[in-house]
């Protein structure tokens, strides 16, 4: 007897295999089960508890993965819009004197901040020259434009 030899045109050859997805669907499950109720042991029948449990496992694996992608999404979400508030709390210091502290020496330091960017997901600061993390800022002294003219009290002379 002779044995045909599998192409990769077979249906069984590896190649084909490997290509098939690996995660059932709906449709599939359900062509598995109609299968497996066609050539059950008539003598031997499967009850049908066992196949509402099937079901139920299934519909319950089905809702698991639905709450997977909503959550992944969730975290995508939360993560561009921490680096939207990061981008827009370093924006409102555009202009503005800051008191810093410098990361690496722990100097304490005073400039006007000149531009932002986002990286690695932290607002960066270019002040005065320097790019300092918006995390150093301690103080915001406000405008460098604006010049009052007053007491200690705030009365204007």
């Amino acid at each position: 007897m002779e044995i045909p030899a599998t192409d990769s045109g077979s249906p069984f050859s590896s190649n084909t295999l490997a290509a098939q997805p690996s995660q059932l669907d709906q449709k599939a499950f359900m062509n598995l089960l109609v299968s497996q109720m066609k050539n059950q042991d008539p003598l031997s029948p499967v009850k049908n508890e066992d196949f509402v449990a099937q079901l139920a496992t299934f519909s319950s694996l089905s809702e698991l993965e639905d709450l997977n992608g909503n959550i992944l999404a969730m975290i995508t979400l939360n993560q561009s819009n921490a680096v939207l508030a990061h981008l827009t709390q370093g924006s409102a210091l555009i202009g503005n004197q800051v008191n810093w502290t410098d990361p690496q020496t722990g100097e304490a330091r005073q400039c006007t901040v000149d531009s932002v960017r986002i990286e690695d997901g932290l607002a960066i600061l270019r002040i005065g020259g320097e790019d300092v993390p918006l995390a150093s800022v301690d103080q915001i002294l406000g405008d460098d434009t604006t010049t009052t003219s007053g007491d200690a009290d705030g009365n204007n002379s």
